[in-house]
């Protein structure tokens, strides 16, 4: 079996699924409601097992020779490189600075509107404020009426 890193970072997967199901079983179960809080925790768990284990299958399968290596990048060329990436951590960040003052629905608007917006560019802005006001307004009623569930509300909006 070849041992790239691929399959390490595969195998590393597994055994944190399986840690993280086991962690779970400690999950309090209380007396009223329908839905075990630990439902959704362990089907995220049991999804990312399943794409870990395709991952291992997948890195035993590739050949060794064919396992792509980065290549040697200046600094510049690191960040010109992951500039996407970058950027939606920088918004993350700030994102979550600004929620306590902004709340979820205009934080999540705002979030959504300056992502799409940093990744897709001024052209398609019309598209990009009817899919953030779309999404975020929709969870956010979801969330509100559909599933009776209290969202953080901001000390500058009130909503």
């Amino acid at each position: 079996m070849p041992l790239n890193r691929d399959t390490i970072a595969s195998l590393c997967l597994i055994m944190a699924c399986g840690g993280l199901m086991f962690v779970s079983l400690d999950i309090r179960e209380p007396d009223y409601g329908v839905l075990s809080p630990a439902t959704w925790p362990r089907l995220i768990i049991v999804i990312m097992a399943i794409l870990s284990t395709i991952y291992f299958v997948q890195s035993i399968r590739l050949p060794r020779s064919k396992t792509p290596v980065a290549p040697r990048l200046s600094f510049t060329e690191f960040v010109l490189y992951w500039r996407n990436v970058l950027i939606v951590f920088f918004v993350f960040a700030i994102y979550l600075m600004v929620l306590p003052y902004l709340g979820m629905l205009v934080g999540n608007i705002l979030f959504s509107l300056v992502l799409l917006t940093a990744l897709g560019g001024f052209k398609p802005f019309i598209m990009h404020i009817m899919v953030a006001f779309g999404t975020s307004g929709g969870m956010w009623l979801l969330f509100i009426y559909g599933l009776d569930v209290i969202l953080p509300r901001g000390s500058l909006t009130g909503f």
